[in-house]
């Protein structure tokens, strides 16, 4: 377990450095959407690019993976949004609040986390769980965010255009491309990219961190711990089981999936919940202050969940 938690202990500290880099003012907060800027639009996409590239495409194309998170995913919205939606929490909050519980950090921290914990075989998982969050579970619940507002073809419509402005999705494919057509970039362009993409993993954690402290700082309504506690725990307990339960049973009912594989996805599950959530949140009018504790409550909880789920992991797959 110690050995587990030298390799966890890094990457949360550069998220706790970011959160109080914010809070005590020494990161102007003006500065968070270029780091942002530089997270999304060059590091992590190279860094994507990078190991889809180096992935062998039938794991970039996994099946079993596929299907069994995103049923996963789909059960989680549905569940979440059934047991939170009342009379103080409605349509639009109801939805983020599924979409936080169902959309873990994979981007930002789980894909250099389960790199260095798991090695590179776990790539390959790690980038299908991204493209289904990103392409499909996202858009999903901004959709049912809308109902009964009367926006809600207006809401899929920007979400698909967000979809695709989104370069992380396009860097996956191009990454599963140059792996299927045996392409390599040439020298000094690898290179580049290769720089790029070693910066990713600590300014996304940095940058997590600071916008965790950006979204609670900016929020002056009160909630109520019994709106935002519970859905933590659903995200960090209720994800990974639901993943292993329908893991399980498709092994058992002979679906291809590797027992590596199947652990990488409960361990993506078992991450806290994806920062950009909050974005989302505030651009669709939702309540930001309680979709920021939720990930808040999720990220610093899960320094010992993950890290314990982790030796579990490591301990089923002997």
């Amino acid at each position: 377990m110690l050995a587990i938690l030298s390799v966890t202990f890094p990457f949360f500290a550069l998220v706790l450095c970011g959160y109080l880099a914010a809070r005590r003012t020494l990161l102007p907060l003006a500065a968070i959407p270029g780091l942002n800027a530089f997270v999304l639009y060059f590091a992590l996409p190279c860094l994507l690019f990078r190991f889809g590239a180096g992935t062998p495409i039938g794991r970039l194309l996994d099946g079993g993976v596929a299907g069994v998170y995103l049923l996963g995913a789909l059960l989680m919205v549905g569940l979440t949004v059934a047991v939170t939606l009342s009379h103080r929490i409605n349509w639009n909050d109801a939805a983020f609040g599924a979409l936080v519980a169902a959309f873990p950090n994979n981007g930002f921290m789980g894909v250099p986390l389960l790199l260095a914990l798991l090695g590179p075989a776990s790539s390959g998982p790690v980038i299908v769980t991204i493209a289904i969050d990103m392409v499909i579970t996202s858009s999903l619940c901004i959709a049912l965010s809308r109902v009964g507002s009367g926006h809600g073809r207006d809401a899929l419509r920007n979400a698909l255009q967000g979809m695709l402005r989104n370069p992380l999705p396009w860097a996956i494919a191009l990454g599963a491309l140059a792996s299927a057509a045996g392409l390599a970039l040439p020298g000094p362009l690898m290179r580049t990219v290769g720089l790029l993409a070693d910066a990713a993993s600590p300014v996304a954690l940095f940058t997590m961190g600071a916008v965790l402290a950006r979204s609670q700082m900016g929020s002056a309504a009160v909630t109520h711990w019994r709106d935002y506690v519970p859905v933590a725990f659903k995200k960090l307990l209720l994800h990974p089981l639901l993943m292993l339960g329908l893991g399980l049973g498709a092994r058992a009912l002979g679906v291809p999936l590797e027992r590596q594989a199947l652990a990488v996805i409960v361990l993506v599950a078992c991450l806290p919940s994806a920062s950009n959530v909050a974005i989302l949140a505030e651009r669709f009018g939702a309540d930001t202050g309680r979709i920021a504790r939720i990930i808040l409550v999720s990220t610093a909880l899960s320094f010992l969940s993950f890290s314990g789920a982790v030796a579990l992991a490591q301990h089923w797959l002997k």
